[in-house]
């Protein structure tokens, strides 16, 4: 990075959704800055700070209450999803109109939610890049004297996301996919302020415009996808052509398939969880396969796991094919995400914005999704052929090894790394600063 290129990298604490983005963008902040949380900085008035807390302890509140029995869905529907609802794209007309979330959040910046914070912001003007809407629409409202860029995290967004007066916004778009192009300007959106980026990746999963350290973790991870060679035998000129030749280093380490699965920042699959650590309880032992179940921030959680894997008599295989991580810190959890991802060759999340992370070569295992958003997200992945929904978890200990061994999953992992947006991080840093890379630019698929 240029010693010129700095930004003000602004996330929410919000579930993990707006702030993982963020991480991946870090090294554009601000030197000594960082990540600013805008709803827990330094400094945050403590009126900011309450009316923050209560929104994000409904959504946190509201996303759990889908797993209760008969009536969770359709609490989270009635109190949650129709409030963020993404309409249907087709036929494409004006959807300008403000949603009632929206003038909801510009009533709490007339009554000065976010000043501080942009007036904090504005004595040092560089451009604020941004994960979360509600901070764009701050910048702007604030005057904030620099460039405002907004950074879209799923692969459609609702009605919320664009200003109220779109087309005399000077916010500027920075979006992961063409669907979310084409939606902001169904918002109203101008044209001239939308920037077909791809989704920021972490560029230390990457190493660059070249790829390097993604091509080589990708080597390792088709292989282990792909025990019996079904999908190598089928492509393998188009896999030399694109990683270079070699043995599979797995007829050389024993490398056994990595699944990590990833409970969301509402904490709202533990249920799941819990299904899926009794189901694998037997390939686990024989050390055919290895779990990583992520809990993230959520150190109660994570003591809860642990206990349930005691319980099923694991004991003797954590930390080994069995490992739970547990952080005290949101920071400290997305480093570490970062750096497990590389030893992990299948990815059970909810289709969040960890979706994207398919253009890693990282197929992506759906769990339920939670949020119209989700929805979205789930039909992009099936779409470009990164990922595939979950079946019964309680008999993962059947057709998750199915998958394996036929190569399903390896064909996944290919599709994703060649169909899915790789290289956002370093296309948003070119036109936050005007500087051309030799990267290719993206199609236009909705």
């Amino acid at each position: 990075m240029h010693d010129h290129h700095s930004a003000h990298i602004v996330a929410a604490d919000m579930g993990y959704g707006h702030e993982r983005p963020a991480r991946s963008l870090e090294h554009l902040a601000v030197k000594g800055e960082g990540i600013i949380v805008a709803n827990n900085y330094s400094g945050i008035p403590e009126r900011d700070r309450k009316l923050w807390r209560k929104s994000r302890e409904f959504y946190e509140t509201m996303s759990r209450t889908k797993s209760i029995p008969l009536v969770g869905d359709l609490m989270f529907e009635l109190l949650v999803d129709k409030t963020q609802e993404i309409r249907p794209f087709y036929p494409r007309r004006d959807l300008s109109k403000p949603s009632l979330q929206l003038r909801q959040m510009y009533a709490a910046i007339k009554i000065g939610l976010g000043r501080h914070l942009i007036e904090t912001l504005a004595k040092k003007p560089v451009p604020i890049i941004t994960t979360f809407f509600f901070v764009a629409f701050m910048a702007e409202e604030f005057d904030y004297p620099g460039d405002i860029w907004c950074v879209t995290t799923d692969t459609d967004i609702s009605r919320a996301w664009a200003p109220m007066d779109p087309k005399k916004s000077r916010i500027n778009y920075i979006v992961g996919n063409g669907r979310c192009a084409e939606r902001l300007k169904l918002y109203g959106v101008r044209g001239d302020r939308i920037f077909l980026t791809g989704f920021p990746l972490p560029p230390e999963l990457i190493g660059g415009v070249d790829a390097p350290i993604l091509k080589k973790t990708l080597v390792r991870r088709m292989c282990a996808l792909d025990p019996q060679g079904i999908f190598r035998s089928h492509n393998e000129r188009t896999l030399e052509a694109h990683l270079g030749k070699g043995v599979c280093p797995m007829k050389k380490n024993g490398h056994v398939p990595s699944v990590m699965f990833a409970i969301g920042g509402a904490g709202a699959q533990e249920r799941l969880a819990e299904t899926i650590l009794k189901s694998l309880s037997h390939p686990l032992r024989r050390g055919t396969l290895r779990l990583h179940l992520m809990a993230g921030a959520r150190p109660a959680l994570g003591k809860r796991l642990i206990e349930e894997a005691r319980r099923l008599r694991l004991s003797s295989v954590l930390g080994k094919t069995l490992v739970v991580s547990v952080y005290k810190e949101r920071a400290e959890y997305f480093k570490k995400f970062h750096r497990f991802l590389n030893d992990t060759d299948i990815l059970w999340t909810k289709p969040s914005e960890l979706s994207f992370y398919a253009g890693l070569g990282l197929p992506i295992l759906m769990a339920p999704p939670v949020g119209s958003q989700e929805e979205f997200n789930r039909k992009w992945l099936e779409q470009v052929g990164g990922g595939v929904y979950e079946e019964d978890p309680r008999y993962a200990n059947e057709w998750l090894l199915d998958w394996i061994a036929s190569g399903a999953f390896a064909r996944m992992a290919w599709n994703g790394y060649i169909e899915a947006p790789t290289h956002g991080v370093y296309r948003i840093e070119s036109v936050v600063f005007g500087e051309n890379l030799p990267i290719h630019s993206l199609p236009l698929i909705v």
